[in-house]
């Protein structure tokens, strides 16, 4: 028996919005000379005492050597100073944005300014307000119903984001962190899930977790199960098969699928795609364009009729119910 995927109607809520917080100065709260402390987790609030000295950018002679790839520019090369505090790890482009602005940020012992450019040699430093701020911020998984989109509302249609409210959260969410309406501020998606399909969507308030799922060269795995037809002439042409279209479906397009097709004129990367059942298909993608499993699928003759994504790298859907949400666990990783 083939499996089903369920498409539930839109429902209706409504979105809430806050403003920002104000900028404050930190650079006399930090006594020269007092150890940077330990890292902590993400997602663990900071205690506010005693004020820590400002957290350092390790020299680039003892940080761990990471492959590079071709194009990447030397240590003397400047780059603007938000990309280098993502490239360090320490936030997103537009969280080192944020700190700059706030003056959290030194640059060889002086206040960084907005579009400032440094290189690899360069000493920077960080505020313990910036870490404490990372460490309040919250990330959440989602189980996206059928009707609503991964972003801000477009044609209609309200963003997923509504449905994080007290009442949808799952009961068996076993995080230990309360609900704060604070929680809704800034939520963003890392990656698309599309009006159409279902299953498993990141919001995050935190910068690094973006980078980490849908930074340019992010390797993070996405898991989907796609029901299709066998429609060589679309879905109201003729030759359509509903039953069994694995039994139909030539193995050559199955290898296209895998690897040799091209969206928006560029190659797509190789994916991991094989039947589940008789007509379930299982894809595994390191990309995520718009709408791609869709239209590659057009592209070999298979129509989509249902679309979940159940896992993200190593983070799954699991048994968290439709239209309900958890926040990620202190120890889970992507």
């Amino acid at each position: 028996m083939s499996k089903t995927l369920s498409l539930p109607k839109k429902p209706t809520p409504a979105p809430t919005q806050a403003a920002r917080p104000a900028a404050r100065d930190w650079r006399d709260t930090a006594a020269a000379g007092r150890p940077a402390p330990s890292r902590s987790p993400a997602q663990k609030p900071l205690s506010p005492r005693p004020q820590p000295a400002p957290a350092r950018a390790q020299p680039a002679s003892q940080r761990p050597a990471v492959p590079r790839r071709s194009g990447l520019l030397s240590d003397s090369e400047p780059v603007r100073l938000n990309k280098r505090l993502s490239d360090l790890g320490l936030c997103s482009r537009r969280e080192g944005d944020e700190w700059i602005e706030r003056g959290w940020v030194l640059v060889n012992g002086k206040t960084a300014q907005m579009g400032q450019q440094v290189t690899a040699l360069d000493q920077i430093e960080v505020a313990p307000q910036a870490t404490a701020q990372q460490g309040a911020r919250v990330t959440i998984l989602l189980h996206k119903p059928i009707g609503y989109v991964s972003g801000l509302p477009e044609d209609g249609h309200q963003s997923a984001a509504v449905l994080v409210q007290p009442r949808t959260r799952w009961q068996e969410d076993r995080t230990p962190r309360r609900f704060e309406a604070g929680h809704t501020r800034g939520l963003a998606p890392a990656g698309r899930l599309d009006i159409d399909s279902t299953g498993l969507l990141i919001l995050t308030q935190d910068g690094r977790v973006a980078k980490t799922l849908i930074g340019e060269d992010s390797e993070i795995e996405k898991e989907y199960l796609v029901r299709v037809h066998w429609a060589p002439n679309g879905p109201k042409g003729a030759g359509v098969v509903v039953q069994n279209p694995q039994a139909v479906f030539p193995p050559e397009r199955l290898a296209l699928l895998r690897h040799g097709l091209s969206l928006d004129d560029q190659p797509l990367r190789p994916a991991q795609v094989e039947w589940q059942n008789e007509d379930q298909l299982r894809f595994v993608l390191k990309e995520g364009k718009k709408r791609q499993i869709r239209r590659m699928c057009e592209q070999v003759g298979l129509h989509v009729v249902g679309l979940k994504r159940i896992r993200i790298g190593r983070v799954l859907l699991g048994n968290l119910p439709l239209g309900q949400w958890r926040f990620l666990g202190e120890n889970e990783r992507f």
